[in-house]
């Protein structure tokens, strides 16, 4: 049995636009990052945690208020000197992140990239307090989609 905090490895999805799935999200926030014009240093790095319902409900409950589990939180690295290009962590549930797709007819691999992207966009700043800002960064995620070959996420919802 493994820890909540033992990181869980996804079997890569077969390309579609080139490379394997662990390759084309190295190569999202790169570009991505370039794009952003946010004045953020490359290289970056980040900590990832794939983790279990009760563990990010626990988080979700300490730091957010929550108690119940969600699909990813990202902690920002705290500002200052030390923070170097360490942006924070993300953290992804993958049971949830599994019944959402499920749910949503979207293959794990195409709905994890969009999260783990939703989170990295976070540590750089964005969030989706209002209107205004839920579109900007809604529109990032699709350009980092569109840049590892994943359709657009809200397409579908939108054309029901």
């Amino acid at each position: 049995m493994r820890s909540e905090a033992e990181p869980r490895r996804t079997r890569a999805s077969p390309a579609r636009s080139g490379g394997s799935f662990e390759a084309r999200l190295r190569l999202a926030p790169q570009d991505e990052v370039e794009s952003f014009g946010n004045g953020t240093p490359a290289p970056l790095e980040l900590s990832l945690l794939f983790t279990d319902d009760a563990a990010i409900r626990r988080l979700n409950a300490h730091y957010r208020g929550q108690d119940k589990p969600t699909n990813v939180l990202s902690f920002p690295q705290a500002p200052g000197p030390h923070s170097g290009a360490l942006l924070g962590d993300v953290i992804l549930a993958v049971e949830t992140v599994r019944g959402e797709a499920a749910l949503a007819g979207k293959p794990f691999e195409d709905h994890m990239a969009h999260l783990l992207i939703h989170g990295f966009l976070h540590l750089l700043g964005y969030d989706h307090e209002t209107d205004g800002a839920a579109e900007a960064m809604e529109a990032l995620e699709r350009s980092a989609l569109e840049t590892i070959g994943i359709a657009d996420p809200t397409a579908a919802a939108q054309s029901e």
